[in-house]
């Protein structure tokens, strides 16, 4: 588990990497058809983490801004 303050990044191809084994070929399943179900669900999964990524730097930067205003606030208490 990561700290509130740590943000998590996955790495897209590797994690779509992993998806796959877990998709094996039907018995009676086409090999084009099976082919383009890996494909499919490889970049579904390449595009689900680099959506995950850019939510996560958002979140991460939104955290920061706020505890940025936070001292900010602080700061200008103390001066006033």
């Amino acid at each position: 588990m990561t700290k509130k303050d740590e943000k998590i990044i996955i790495d897209p191809k590797e994690f779509a990497q992993m998806i796959l084994p877990g998709s094996p070929k039907k018995d009676d399943e086409d090999d084009l058809v099976y082919i383009k179900r890996q494909l499919r669900l490889y970049l579904e999964a390449l595009m689900l983490a680099q959506d995950f990524n850019d939510l996560e730097k958002t979140q991460f930067d939104v955290a920061k801004q706020t505890q940025r205003d936070a001292i900010l606030q602080k700061i200008i208490e103390r001066r006033y």
